[in-house]
């Protein structure tokens, strides 16, 4: 058994990574992240935050989350890729534009070895925010 020397909870496997430390904001969220992939994540929140800028930024359910009356939409930072999370109702409404992603209900995943779909995501966080907040 290993235990985290930050949180003291129990693994079965050394090092295992978990989420003791819970950032109060998306500029913790980030900078708790490897230094390698922040730059994906800065770039990620600058078009979402240039797209809906209106909508409040959170942390919830530990993901960087952009708020408007209620949840509009998340990203989050993993091993090979960047989790974004537009909702099913979105990522159905955009399918045939996600042809090159792997994708499942309400997720896509942005490998970070290709660029951002810089518009793709714009477009897609402009229509969570016109949907959703209703």
């Amino acid at each position: 058994m290993w235990k985290c020397p930050k949180c003291g909870r129990e693994f079965s496997r050394q090092e295992q990574d978990h989420s003791c430390v819970r950032p109060k904001n998306i500029d913790e969220y980030i900078a708790a992240q490897e230094e390698a992939v922040q730059p994906r994540l800065k770039e990620m929140r600058s078009l979402i935050r240039s797209a809906i800028p209106e909508a409040e930024e959170r942390i919830s359910w530990s993901m960087p989350t952009y708020w408007k009356g209620k949840n509009l939409l998340h990203f989050a930072a993993f091993k090979k890729h960047l989790g974004f999370y537009p909702g099913d109702e979105a990522v159905a409404r955009f399918k045939d534009e996600l042809n090159n992603y792997d994708v499942s209900k309400g997720t896509i995943r942005l490998p970070y070895s290709a660029d951002l779909p810089a518009e793709l995501i714009q477009r897609m966080a402009q229509w969570c925010y016109e949907t959703y907040q209703k």
